[in-house]
């Protein structure tokens, strides 16, 4: 029996995968919360994963 495996994302380089933190801003608000504000990667917006391009096929077709 064969097993279709689903190629794994390609993941981003400048966040290895983990594309959101949240940051501390030192502090907490009137009703206890602590205050955070999540920070995104700016390469993959967010995402974390790599962004695929198309690829050209170099050659003449036949």
């Amino acid at each position: 029996m064969t097993d279709r495996t689903r190629p794994s994302s390609r993941v981003c380089p400048n966040c290895d995968g983990f594309a959101s933190a949240s940051i501390t801003l030192g502090g907490r608000d009137r009703h206890g919360h602590l205050r955070t504000v999540t920070a995104h990667c700016p390469a993959c917006n967010g995402t974390g994963s790599a962004r695929r391009t198309a690829r050209t096929q170099e050659g003449a077709r036949a």
